[in-house]
């Protein structure tokens, strides 16, 4: 039971963290179109921006927390704004080989800049654990479950609650409509995408403690997309179910099934979920007469 207990904790806050990078994907994708490849990336050079800010320049860690979600935000929106603006219009595709390119540029930059070495920064739960269901667990990974509860909860409220959530919902679903509406779409495309840069910096200020500040870190926008996939493509609420249980099933598969199972279980359930289900858990439908 103990070491149940543990992996369910590690399932669901590994789980989290892949939710909300798939919920940013989501949002950018819903506002643009485009599926952000460059997802990944931001959430690498925020944790590295969080170790900069944190050991370099011995900034306290809140203080550097709000300004790595700052710049992250600043950086996808000016993404958004200057550049991938200018392709509206031409084929899906051509967006997803921008971001693929932004992303490559983004890896190189961090390492030209902070180098290719790992290293790690304090948090205040840094070493702190705590007693759960008769087993040990770290509190970073609690407050990664509560971070990801949070975030969700409030992007539901700000969604569909106030004025600003619901142009954003209509220009999602219908842009010239909204725009007839005196919705200014190009300024909410811009911010949904400083949303998503934001969440970004959260996923990488709170995953690289655990798994190390290091350039593999964009690797987590692959077990994303499996995610999103798994959930629905496209579903809010899809992205954060799929994460969670994709965080399960790749800690379970280390435990119980062979060696390197673990690796590529994200994977398999991705090709599983294309071949059977396309549709995902929460994904909608979508037929067309021919």
């Amino acid at each position: 039971m103990t070491q149940l207990t543990q992996l369910i904790v590690q399932g669901i806050s590994s789980g989290a963290i892949y939710g909300l990078v798939a919920l940013g994907l989501v949002l950018s994708y819903k506002a643009t179109e485009v599926l952000n490849f460059a997802q990944g990336d931001v959430v690498m050079l925020s944790a590295f921006l969080g170790w900069g800010l944190v050991v370099a320049a011995g900034l306290p860690f809140w203080l550097s927390f709000v300004a790595v979600l700052c710049i992250s935000a600043a950086l996808c929106f000016l993404l958004e704004a200057k550049i991938m603006r200018r392709i509206v219009g031409r084929p899906q595709f051509s967006g997803v080989m921008l971001t693929i390119g932004i992303g490559f540029m983004i890896r190189g930059g961090v390492s030209m800049f902070f180098g290719p070495e790992s290293r790690s920064y304090p948090t205040p739960w840094t070493g702190q654990s705590m007693q759960l269901g008769g087993s040990v667990v770290a509190e970073l990974n609690l407050v990664i479950v509560g971070a990801a509860m949070g975030v969700t909860a409030l992007l539901y409220y700000f969604l569909r609650r106030t004025t600003l959530g619901i142009a954003i919902h209509a220009t999602s679903q219908n842009q010239l409509a909204a725009y007839l509406c005196g919705v200014r779409v190009k300024r909410l495309n811009s911010l949904v995408w400083a949303i998503s840069g934001a969440i970004a910096a959260l996923c990488g200020l709170l995953l690289a403690p655990i798994t190390l500040v290091d350039l593999g870190l964009w690797f987590v926008m692959l077990k994303a997309l499996a995610a999103l996939v798994l959930g629905g493509f496209g579903s809010a609420p899809g992205a954060v179910v799929g994460g969670l249980l994709i965080g399960l099933i790749e800690q379970f598969a280390g435990v119980y099934l062979p060696d390197g199972v673990k690796d590529v279980a994200p994977y398999l359930v991705l090709i599983a979920v294309l071949v059977l289900y396309p549709r995902g858990i929460l994904g909608e439908s979508h037929g067309r007469r021919v």
